[in-house]
């Protein structure tokens, strides 16, 4: 099981590292020559230009505030080719499509030297994305006379419509500083905006709400289920101990949303800075410290929860199909806490490394795969997929080798009506279980197929706003529906529950009234699921010599008293009971008339001697 877990591990983590770097996001851009507009590019042999420029400035109110600090130059004229050579930067000529015009190197170099002295004196300085040494090796004025050419005969044949890939541009307010390795859209340095960018300041603080009430419903139920295993701590054993700490790891997730509940958004978006033209965007990474704790809370108990349930169906698979006792299943208790502990915090390891942390400006936490639909599917939704698959194939190998127990060995009715019992708590509790979960899968695999849709739709409403290009030919359109992420939620959330079904009992109830008044009640009956699977040698019990101490017996293993397969030896004393049930019962009528008889004489003379009664002890009874 190490191995397959090490495996596991190491399989997503490979595939998670080879996605790290993800292509431009899938929208394409359009943009047709525009008119110039730059006031330093007017009178110029052409007078249309395309955008993003050569410095890559999206539009022309970007490129003009960039060349500000040139106008004083260019209005004293220190350089006839100063001004074509920053127009050809800033408004580079419209030709036909894909093709690209570099000012010549001499025409820079000319600039340059000309103008350096007097850029000196009013303190600006030569950029260095305008290095001359980038530029091509030649001496002709720009434009040439193939660009106009190119410009007039587009004009002529065609709209003058130039079309090209450019993909996302990261707007001025949501840029991020490069230190903190942000990504937006396969965009670096550039972050999602807060609030959410799909739903409206109503709906957000609806949903919020919504999470708070269903985080608290689901601590609670988790929380009375692990206060009832510590009322009394060797209630639950293996197979069903599993359900504990399934239930502790839900009352830990509930618990993260519960704190991003009362946080809001203080922890998954970082502050406006007006001053420098940024707007609140959402946290990445693992520079926030509290951001970086409620993800390793919720991810790591997150995938902890499921790796118990798979967990939960190795004991019982364990208990019904090779009869093992809860005193050997409980022996491989350090391979389950290494496995259930172990995986999710390799997990959680590899994607702090991977900086793959996400604010959810939804619930007020930080997970994965908010933003990053890679990180989504191989951290998310293949762990969960892959302990489906597991836990199911486990759990109905489970239940076919009970349900063969009941049809073909012979019990009692009471132990019969027992076996079915246990069956149908088996079946509820994983019915309560997987159907969540299994919506929960489905709401992320909706979630992934239309996440470029809805980016798409976005870009586009906002894309003006934002003074970046706007989608080109864009098919569909569509927003998220708020059911949906409330769904996912919920569902969450709601996995947790099913643990208050399983210690919901008399027996609950009766330990907590003894809690409350003081003390507790200590019994030695068997819980009923280890009742079932794990039935005494009541033949053996029967037989036995009275001084002789019970011995049970299992296939090979020892489970404190308990037995979970009739051996050779109890068939065997089956086959003899009726010849030697009379002289059993002879003797336990004679050794019940001694005792009477013993106690009423002592009572006798105590009597007559005017005596207290002495209290009767198994000492003064004669064995038989």
């Amino acid at each position: 099981m190490e191995q397959g877990c090490t495996l596991w591990a190491f399989l997503h983590l490979f595939t998670a590292c080879a996605a790290i770097h993800m292509d431009a996001a899938e929208s394409h851009s359009a943009f047709t020559c525009e008119p110039i507009t730059l006031r330093m590019c007017q009178d110029l042999p052409y007078n249309t230009t395309f955008m993003p420029n050569l410095l890559n400035h999206y539009d022309q109110q970007t490129a003009a505030l960039a060349m500000e600090p040139f106008h004083p130059m260019v209005n004293l004229e220190c350089s006839p080719e100063l001004r074509p050579f920053l127009c050809a930067l800033y408004g580079p000529v419209c030709t036909e499509y894909g093709r690209l015009t570099l000012p010549c190197r001499r025409l820079c170099q000319h600039a340059k030297r000309d103008c350096y002295k007097l850029m000196d004196m009013f303190g600006v300085s030569w950029p260095d994305e305008m290095d001359c040494n980038r530029f091509p090796d030649c001496d002709e004025p720009y434009p040439r006379a193939v660009d106009l050419q190119s410009s007039t005969d587009g004009t002529e044949d065609s709209p003058l419509e130039v079309q090209r890939d450019y993909g996302f541009w990261c707007p001025r307010e949501l840029k991020i500083e490069p230190e903190l390795s942000y990504s937006f859209l396969g965009v670096r340095d550039c972050s999602p905006p807060c609030p959410n960018m799909y739903f409206r300041h109503d709906e957000l603080r609806f949903a919020r709400y919504f999470i708070g009430v269903v985080s608290i419903v689901c601590l609670s139920a988790t929380l009375f289920t692990f206060l009832t295993f510590l009322i009394d701590v060797t209630r639950f054993r293996y197979p069903e101990r599993p359900i504990i700490f399934y239930a502790v790891c839900y009352m830990m997730v509930s618990l993260v949303f519960f704190l991003g509940f009362l946080l809001e958004d203080r922890v998954a978006c970082n502050p406006a800075r007006p001053g420098q033209y940024r707007a609140s965007t959402v946290t990445q990474g693992s520079h926030n410290k509290a951001c970086t704790l409620l993800f390793m809370g919720l991810y790591f108990f997150t995938m902890a929860g499921s790796v118990w349930w798979v967990i939960l169906t190795i004991t019982w698979f364990l208990a019904a199909v090779p009869k093992w006792g809860s005193e050997a299943i409980e022996k491989k208790a350090l391979l389950f806490h290494a496995s259930a502990w172990g995986v999710p915090g390799a997990l959680t390891v590899t994607l702090m490394a991977m900086n793959k942390i996400e604010g959810d400006n939804v619930s007020g936490v930080c997970f994965v795969g908010l933003y990053d639909v890679m990180a989504l599917r191989w951290f998310v939704l293949a762990p969960l997929c892959l302990d489906v698959l597991v836990g199911v194939a486990l759990l109905l190998a489970g239940i076919v080798a009970l349900n063969r127990v009941r049809m073909e060995i012979p019990l009692e009715k009471e132990n019969q009506d027992k076996l079915v019992k246990f069956m149908i708590r088996i079946g509820v509790f994983s019915v309560l279980y997987l159907v969540p979960l299994l919506v929960l899968i489905g709401c992320y695999f909706y979630e992934q197929s239309y996440r470029a849709v809805w980016e798409t739709t976005w870009v586009q409403e906002r894309c003006r706003e934002y003074h970046i290009p706007c989608p080109y030919q864009v098919e569909r359109t569509s927003r998220p529906e708020l059911v949906v992420f409330l769904m996912k939620y919920l569902m969450t959330l709601v996995v947790g529950i099913p643990s208050v079904f399983w210690v919901g009992s008399k027996k609950t109830c009766f330990e907590w009234a003894g809690f409350f008044r003081g003390h507790r009640q200590k019994d030695g009956a068997v819980n009923e699921s280890r009742q079932v699977l794990q039935e005494p040698d009541f033949a053996q019990s029967l037989l036995r010599d009275p001084n002789t101490p019970i011995i049970r017996k299992s296939r090979g293993t020892s489970t404190q008293g308990t037995s979970t397969h009739a051996s050779s030896t109890h068939l065997a004393m089956l086959d003899d009971l009726p010849s030697r049930a009379g002289s059993v019962h002879s003797k336990m009528s004679s050794y019940h008339g001694s005792l009477h008889r013993s106690r009423d004489e002592r009572l006798g003379d105590a009597m007559h001697c005017g005596n207290h009664v002495p209290t009767l002890s198994q000492s003064t009874v004669s064995p038989l």
